[in-house]
């Protein structure tokens, strides 16, 4: 809805901010109806609390942003940024009297230059909208969260997000290379650089990128770019146990391989992406492990990763003839989290990372914890990381399941930390974690993570309540 000064609601702290926003942005860029104010109040993350914001902000240009920025600072209102809302760990639900700023009409490819291998973007646009527009140019930008076709490249940069080719490619900080940000009190800084080398300085960069909009809002981004791979072949193994996948993933890393895709799905995933999607996915195996290769001859390379998966135990192992057959196969892992999703009507999805080499033991450990809270959990993971998604299905009218499922979930981050991981490999903190970022970095990292904070938000007006 499009309030205009005399439409807006009107306590006197409400409308002294709506007039003095309007005073720098257009009628149709600040939505104060509640009901409309509602849908922008949370991510996408469970448990997580949100609070009624005082207006929501949509601008198109640097200099709105700065308006809004410069306005918040001298009225000592929060600022909440938020993308797609596609997140999963409440870092972008509002607090209560914010002004949440979406940047999603912040959405122009503004260069894509194949000489310098960069793209100059702003924040709100799609990221499978960039990697088409770069595709064209013959290039690739490999970041590929599970959310693709909606997420930003601004939240992508705000929670440090990953994806499928990260085994490959990397995560988005790697190809995160200059920004824009406004500060808290509106100025405009740029960081880092458009050259393929620079170390000018500490890296503020890399500093923005995971920081959950809690230091800036960033306003441009340059982006890294390669050369458009091949085609990728997929190959997909069955094993007897989570055990055996997890010692072919092993094998197949300390083997020198380089697989462009290495992701593993528990018994419990592949059962319900079978009953969503009836793709006849085997209903005998305990787990199942997709690997992909964009090389010049994936065939081979397929054929060497299946002889490895072999000596772990597979009892099948069915490489793709050609890209159809392998988009289905890489549309089966596509499908798990909605499959799990459909399986009670709510999930929690955990996000922990650990070393290659304990990730049987994370696979046997949330089957263990399963089992003791009587839940359905099931287990992707990004398996040539480390990353694992456990995620917990359970009926949110229930009481008694849904606190077993927020049990289920600090004791799957327990295990993490125990077995020498990280509480998130690509979902951030937000809201959900911020307990268990104080655990892993412990106090001294706190206390020097808040003084950065300090440096940069004194008002302590970004993103409050996010982090720690």
């Amino acid at each position: 809805m499009i309030m205009s000064r005399i439409e807006a609601p009107r306590d006197e702290a409400t409308g002294n901010l709506l007039d003095r926003l309007l005073d720098g942005l257009p009628a149709e860029a600040v939505l104060a109806d509640p009901d409309v104010m509602a849908s922008y109040a949370h991510d996408m993350a469970s448990f997580c609390p949100a609070g009624a914001p005082a207006v929501v902000v949509l601008p198109r240009t640097v200099e709105q942003v700065q308006h809004v920025l410069r306005t918040a600072t001298e009225l000592r209102v929060p600022v909440v940024p938020q993308g797609a809302r596609t997140g999963l760990s409440g870092a972008a639900n509002a607090s209560d009297g914010c002004v949440v700023l979406s940047l999603v009409r912040m959405d122009r490819i503004l260069e894509i230059d194949p000489v310098d291998r960069i793209a100059v973007v702003e924040p709100g646009v799609v990221n499978a909208v960039l990697s088409r527009a770069v595709g064209e140019h013959g290039l690739y930008y490999p970041p590929d969260p599970s959310s693709w076709e909606t997420c930003t490249i601004g939240g992508n940069i705000g929670t440090a997000s990953g994806g499928l080719c990260c085994v490959k490619y990397g995560v988005t900080a790697e190809y995160v290379i200059g920004l824009d940000v406004v500060l808290a009190d509106g100025r405009l800084m740029t960081t880092g650089r458009r050259t393929a080398k620079g170390v000018a300085g500490y890296d503020l960069t890399r500093l923005f990128v995971g920081s959950e909009g809690s230091l800036g809002v960033v306003v441009r981004a340059v982006l890294a770019l390669k050369p458009r791979p091949p085609r990728q072949l997929v190959l997909a193994a069955e094993f007897p146990s989570g055990a055996a996948a997890c010692d072919a993933v092993c094998r197949i890393m300390a083997g020198g391989h380089l697989p462009s895709l290495l992701e593993l799905m528990d018994r419990t995933t592949v059962q319900a992406v079978n009953e969503l999607t009836r793709m006849g996915l085997p209903q005998t195996t305990e787990a199942l492990l997709l690997a992909a290769f964009d090389t010049p001859d994936p065939a081979a390379d397929l054929a060497a990763l299946g002889a490895l998966c072999e000596a772990a135990g597979a009892t099948s192992v069915v490489p793709a003839e050609d890209a159809a057959e392998s988009e289905l196969l890489l549309q089966a892992r596509r499908s798990a989290l909605v499959a799990l999703e459909a399986v009670k009507g709510t999930t929690m999805i955990d996000d922990v990372c650990v070393p290659r080499s304990r990730l049987g033991e994370m696979i046997d450990g949330v089957e263990r914890i399963a089992e003791k809270y009587a839940l359905t959990i099931g287990v992707v993971a990004h398996a040539g990381d480390g990353n694992t998604h456990p995620t917990v299905c359970f009926d949110a009218q229930d009481p008694d399941e849904c606190r077993r499922a927020r049990d289920s979930f600090d004791e799957i981050m327990a295990l993490g930390l125990e077995l020498g991981g990280t509480i998130t490999g690509e979902h951030g903190v937000g809201v959900l974690k911020k307990e268990w970022l104080a655990r892993e970095i412990g106090p001294v990292g706190l206390e020097m993570q808040r003084a950065v904070k300090q440096v940069f938000d004194p008002l302590g007006i970004l993103n409050p309540g996010k982090l720690f």
